[in-house]
């Protein structure tokens, strides 16, 4: 099975990115050492799509050490890093992926991908399933099952559940515990705020920030935000998650009113349109656009476009979209994810328990798989308990264990 990459030498710098990731990811070391021997994933074959940077290579990686014959698809065509894709093609995992690809190429890889007739997949956003259920039907008898990075691909999954469709068991790896708590929060929320400043080398602090959505994602930009100096604004759609957001400190209106004030907008919704023409009509002349929730349909780009003297590009990662009026609006990364395609992504340390997550997912479909109904599932919570337990011990830290008296306290009727 061939792969498909931009430059097989530019592997020696993939492999000192991978190198340096694993000094900080100690759960995924732990899993590396017990499961590279016993390789429960020995004759299966995985298809995994996920943002093809370092930690991604580790996990994929350990999939392989751990038996698995291993293909991989970049989620997003700018997060894929070239290096990493050659390295890992040298490490023995099946690539498909290069930095920048079209729609065309993005679907291509994916469909080349699933020629490796997988038993289990792993995806971010739902394209690679959503490609298995019209597209690859064939390989549907095969599947075990697989799990969903993402609350956007959660949600595309739970539809396709509720109108009886989707065809296999999906762990929905992005509800557990070790993941959404921190990769959602402090993953995003870090990561994000690189992105943003790496890119317009400007000062957050004074700026009024407008944050779109306060799920986990949302909490965590906005939660940096302010802890950068800006004066934070949320939207959002959700009552009871506008009620936490101003019990939280921050002020909420509509997306229509916070439009006049913003100097920096941050989408992190997952879903489309969050700002469009009426929102662009009033924005300050030199208003920032970034998105960090999924696909870059947060931000309306084509309405933009419509009513915009010109488009260029003024800055890597930057560009500028001149109004009639002369207003300047900026949009960052192509309205993609901010974090990825102008950053570096999730800092290790949150990676190694999402990708955690992850891997004993993919272990208890190999072991329940044939168990478990169709549809969307959540993690164990005793997997969380276990990731959990392995990060604290690297850590260092030290917690109580409740006594026999005290369990049977809590458990009496």
């Amino acid at each position: 099975m061939e792969s498909m990459i931009r430059d097989i030498t530019l592997a020696p710098s993939g492999h000192d990115k991978i190198e340096w990731v694993k000094n900080f990811m100690p759960v995924m070391a732990a899993v590396d050492e017990e499961f590279s021997k016993s390789k429960p994933f020995a004759g299966k074959k995985m298809v995994i799509t996920l943002h093809l940077e370092a930690k991604t290579a580790y996990m994929a990686e350990i999939f392989h050490h751990a038996g698995a014959e291993v293909a991989l698809t970049g989620s997003n065509p700018l997060s894929t890093q070239d290096d990493v894709a050659a390295a890992l093609v040298e490490d023995g995992v099946h690539v498909f992926a290069w930095h920048g690809c079209t729609d065309e190429e993005y679907n291509t890889f994916i469909d080349r991908a699933l020629d490796i007739k997988p038993d289990i997949v792993i995806d971010d956003g739902g394209d690679l399933v959503h490609m298995l259920h019209t597209k690859r039907r064939e390989l549907l008898t095969g599947i075990i099952g697989g799990s969903e990075e993402t609350t956007t691909g959660v949600h595309r999954l739970r539809a396709l559940a509720d109108q009886g469709k989707l065809e296999f068991p999906m762990i929905a790896a992005n509800d557990a515990y070790c993941k959404y708590l921190f990769d959602n929060r402090y993953g995003t929320g870090q990561s994000t705020w690189d992105g943003i400043m790496r890119t317009t080398n400007l000062v957050i602090a004074g700026k009024t920030v407008v944050i779109a959505g306060y799920g986990w994602c949302g909490k965590g930009g906005a939660m940096r935000a302010r802890g950068l100096g800006a004066n934070v604004i949320i939207t959002e759609v959700d009552p009871i998650k506008a009620i936490e957001a101003v019990f939280d400190g921050f002020r909420v209106m509509t997306m229509d009113e916070a439009a006049r004030e913003g100097d920096i907008f941050l989408t992190l919704t997952g879903d489309k349109d969050v700002i469009r023409d009426r929102h662009f009509k009033v924005m300050k002349d030199g208003a920032m656009m970034a998105n960090s929730g999924h696909f870059d349909v947060e931000i309306n780009i084509p309405e933009l476009e419509a009513m915009s003297k010109s488009r260029r590009k003024v800055r890597n990662n930057i560009e500028e979209f001149l109004q009639e009026d002369g207003r300047k609006l900026y949009l960052l990364a192509e309205g993609r994810l901010v974090n990825l395609a102008a950053g570096d992504g999730h800092p290790a340390e949150i990676m190694d328990l999402s990708f955690g997550v992850q891997f004993f997912s993919a272990l208890h479909l190999l072991e329940h798989g044939k168990e478990l109904e169709k549809g969307v599932h959540l993690m164990p919570d005793s997997i969380n308990q276990r990731i959990a337990e392995i990060k604290l011990k690297s850590l260092g830290v030290s917690i109580d264990k409740l006594t026999p008296e005290q369990q049977a306290y809590l458990s009496m009727a």
